[in-house]
């Protein structure tokens, strides 16, 4: 089935020398073609750390084909998507969740410009979010937004994530992986730093404060980054605060290859009748 792949932008919030400011991020959207059943679902999608847009490119891709127009942009401060920086960690850790919502009016533009019809009612509407590794976290930390709760049913996808390991030593202290950071350093802005952001990203794993959400948490069986138990142990996490969370461990997906989860998410969703 053919889709079609518009150009769009995402805003981000940032400050700068105390003033706020607004950057543009990239973004795709990609629709269903022509004669393509409609479906009421809508997606939205970023990457991980370091990372962009088209390492998930096939997520979009996928649901497209079956009928859902979705938005996929890179998140600020990130070189290999956008030559854009983030002046404020403060902005980013406030604001970088909150760009979900502002996709939604992204995508929305995109569709009335090019004169495809869909009505994005919260109430009546679908919606997917998610993400990869640091993706999957602000995804997470969306849905406690408030344009992202209007929506009556949704379903987030988190892949590549999940809670830091126990009583042994984490990839991330190994003298190997601290020497490829010297490198994905340079490949954000300096308020992104791995010594800034990743003490940060293991606190917001540890305090996600979510209630009565659906989540997918999809992590493979050789992703060295989340560890051998990392996922079930933040999903032990999210169902004791009464989510509705499904686990799903493949044999092979590697941190390094989250566009090889484009086919279980498929599956998911069909099975839970996203594709209707």
């Amino acid at each position: 089935m053919q889709v079609k792949i518009f150009k769009a932008q995402v805003p981000f919030t940032d400050v700068y020398r105390g003033e706020e400011i607004i950057t543009q991020t990239n973004a795709l959207v990609i629709v269903p073609g022509e004669n393509a059943k409609k479906v009421n679902t809508i997606g939205l999608f970023t990457h991980g750390f370091t990372s962009h847009k088209a390492s998930i490119l096939n997520w979009p891709l996928r649901l497209a084909e079956d009928g859902i127009p979705c938005i996929l942009f890179d998140l600020p401060g990130h070189y290999l998507g956008t030559f854009s920086e983030v002046h404020s960690f403060e902005a980013f850790k406030e604001n970088a969740p909150l760009m979900f919502a502002t996709a939604i009016e992204s995508l929305k533009e995109v569709l009335g410009t090019n004169q495809i019809d869909f009505d994005c009612n919260p109430k009546e509407t679908k919606l997917i979010i998610g993400g990869h590794s640091l993706g999957a976290l602000l995804s997470l930390m969306a849905l406690e937004t408030d344009k992202i709760r209007e929506f009556s049913t949704k379903q987030c996808v988190a892949v590549g994530f999940g809670l830091p390991p126990q009583g042994v030593t984490h990839v991330f202290d190994t003298p190997f992986y601290r020497s490829t950071l010297k490198v994905r350093g340079q490949l954000v802005s300096p308020a992104l730093n791995p010594d800034i952001i990743f003490p940060w990203i293991k606190e917001e794993k540890e305090k996600l404060d979510l209630m009565g959400e659906d989540i997918y948490l999809l992590t493979g069986e050789d992703d060295v980054v989340v560890g051998k138990d990392g996922t079930e142990r933040l999903a032990a996490q999210l169902e004791s605060a009464g989510n509705r969370v499904v686990v799903e461990k493949p044999k092979k997906l590697g941190h390094h290859l989250p566009e090889n989860a484009a086919p279980h998410i498929r599956k998911y969703l069909r099975d839970l009748g996203f594709f209707n």
